[in-house]
């Protein structure tokens, strides 16, 4: 049924739920699985000197972090017996950037968790999963915790 999944992760406890569904999924129809870790390339990182973050450091922290969590992805689901591809996306606003993977990876499903933020604070966080619920085409589970 579904051929290709797209898994996007962060490391929290949610995304993970998401990737434990996106390989039972995987199992079921035998479908190739695309972890995606986004990374801001260019963040505002900070305010005065005590705070400042150069560009070369944080790259290197935000890429250390996606590896981490792009490993405890690939680590899991070869646990549940599925292969699964891991790769670092690039975008201002991390719904961008699955939307890059999603084109280059041909996915025809989308698995992603919500952390269910309400009020104040999906307003000034935002939703990344309403973000994409908003411009994909293709079906999208959405895994709550």
């Amino acid at each position: 049924m579904f051929k290709h999944i797209l898994v996007p992760v962060d490391g929290s406890k949610t995304s993970m739920l998401a990737v434990s569904k996106a390989a039972a999924l995987a199992k079921t129809f035998g479908s190739a699985v695309t972890a995606v870790y986004v990374i801001d390339p260019y963040p505002f990182t900070g305010v005065g000197a005590d705070f400042a973050y150069g560009q070369a450091q944080y790259i290197n922290a935000a890429t250390a972090e996606a590896n981490a969590a792009l490993d405890a992805t690939k680590k899991a689901m070869a646990e549940a017996g599925v292969q699964a591809n891991a790769l670092v996306g690039e975008g201002h606003a991390v719904h961008d950037g699955i939307l890059r993977a999603l084109e280059t990876s041909g996915a025809d499903l989308i698995v992603m968790g919500s952390h269910g933020r309400r009020g104040l604070e999906k307003l000034v966080l935002g939703s990344v999963t309403q973000r994409v619920l908003g411009v994909v085409h293709i079906p999208v589970l959405v895994v709550r915790d």
